[in-house]
């Protein structure tokens, strides 16, 4: 294939990644996010620009291949394992994902998007990258922070018109999704909030897994590193019985 110039902006890579995506992975984690997200772990990757973790650029054929030399624990004919591109948000670096994950392609290696969705747009240039994203994209593993609009622009600074959008699309392209959703006690976890989430991804033909991850704290000393206030300071963990609960309730 022909590739551009394009360099992306990469915060940190990790090579072996076992909650990243089905089997062993290798993940980029990218630089860049526009939502702000109260329980967010990687700060960091907010901006571009940040003075204490600063972003290296990579080019996609570079990248590539320092992943690829990882092939031998993705399982013989690499059918256990890939690449996942996580971020920050990769959605905004669509084209550097795009090509990466095409040379992937080119070589079998299976390829994942850990996106929020929020950068989505149904028209124009911008959808036409995300659409040669997804053609390159083996599964999406898309974060849905909150059902209620109201809600998920307090939790993350936006709304999530975009997000369902997205995973409309998603579902009418049969794209492969797994769904990924922090449980915040006394925030996200309500009931009628769980069973609209549930309403609606009945709704989408493509859903393989449900994710319900646990809220916790081990971001907390980035935020403090970057001079920021924690917004949900004093929030606790879920217990055993909140979470089995919201996995009832989610069809889990």
């Amino acid at each position: 294939m022909e590739l551009s110039e394009k360099r992306g902006f990469v915060h940190s890579l990790e090579s072996f990644g076992a909650a990243d995506g089905p089997g062993m992975r290798f993940v980029v984690f990218l630089q860049g996010c526009d939502m702000r997200c109260k329980f967010c772990h990687n700060p960091e990757t907010w901006s571009q620009g940040c003075e204490k973790w600063k972003a290296q650029e990579w080019n996609a054929k570079d990248l590539f291949e320092k992943a690829f030399r990882y092939r031998n624990y993705w399982g013989k004919n690499m059918e256990k394992g890939g690449i996942t591109v996580s971020g920050g948000e990769p959605l905004l670096q669509a084209e550097f994902v795009t090509e990466l994950f095409a040379l992937a392609k080119s070589k079998g290696v299976h390829t994942a998007l850990d996106t929020a969705g929020h950068p989505f747009t149904s028209h124009g240039e911008n959808f036409e990258k995300i659409e040669k994203l997804i053609e390159v994209c083996d599964l999406v593993m898309l974060d849905i922070k909150a059902i209620d609009a109201q809600l998920h622009k307090e939790l993350t600074g936006c709304d999530n018109e975009s997000i369902l959008a997205f995973a409309r699309y998603l579902s009418h392209m049969k794209k492969p999704v797994w769904i990924r959703r922090v449980l915040v006690p006394g925030i996200n976890d309500g009931e009628k909030e769980l069973r609209d989430t549930k309403a609606f991804l009945d709704t989408l033909s493509n859903v393989q897994k449900i994710e319900l991850l646990p809220y916790h704290t081990l971001g907390l000393f980035k935020w403090k590193k970057l001079g920021l206030d924690y917004p949900l300071d004093g929030v606790r963990t879920p217990t055993d019985e909140e979470i089995s609960r919201a996995k009832r309730i989610l069809g889990i």
